[in-house]
């Protein structure tokens, strides 16, 4: 058994498609008199092939975890299409925003530092900083070495593409939480060593 999730990306296109097929093809029903809400049942719907169990599915590799998972890769027409209607949508938000809140400027443009800035805040207080004082740090050691491992890969996948400044922060912040990630676990191998015995009298 494996701890890492297994994720299942849905096609809604072709849910979408499927489900106005399916329309066309059943007939058109009478309304009936002073009916509510009811149930309509999809009596041509395919019985579903039960999933094998995780004790005998095969662990997936690392390569081939989402192979065959994923949906068809969407036209660029249909990319520019749902850019522009999230571009549209955001925008609408940000004006009810800035509505109740008069004050409040544009809001930036999100760039590669922001992306880099949102993991070296999470990967800190994963590891405890910004605990309040007098409280105990909460840490999750586990989701800090994610965090670091995925900054990581982001540095490995963006070689050869990033400018100077945005290289040399990516590796700055990576090497910070690196960092606060040994002095860390060394302090967790002191508190988790027993104690030294005293030495024996003579």
């Amino acid at each position: 058994m494996t701890d890492k999730p297994k994720f299942e990306v849905i096609d809604r296109r072709k849910l979408k498609a499927e489900e106005e097929e399916q329309q066309s093809q059943r007939a058109p029903e009478p309304p009936e008199p002073n009916s509510g809400p009811r149930l309509v049942v999809n009596e041509n719907r395919a019985e579903a092939t039960p999933e094998p169990s995780a004790e005998t599915a095969p662990e997936p590799t690392s390569e081939q975890e989402f192979d065959g998972a994923l949906p068809p890769a969407p036209t660029p027409q249909e990319s520019r299409e749902q850019k522009a209607a999230y571009q549209a949508s955001a925008e609408r938000v940000e004006d009810l925003l800035r509505a109740q809140n008069p004050g409040m400027g544009k809001q930036p443009a999100v760039g590669f530092e922001h992306l880099v800035q949102q993991f070296y805040l999470s990967g800190m207080i994963q590891m405890g900083a910004g605990t309040q004082e007098g409280q105990r740090p909460r840490v999750d050691i586990v989701g800090a070495r994610t965090t670091i491992d995925l900054l990581g890969v982001l540095l490995e996948k963006t070689k050869g593409n990033l400018t100077d400044q945005e290289e040399r922060m990516l590796q700055s912040v990576l090497f910070e939480l690196r960092m606060a990630f040994l002095e860390l676990t060394s302090m967790i191998n002191v508190q988790s060593m027993p104690p030294t015995p005293p030495p024996a009298k003579p």
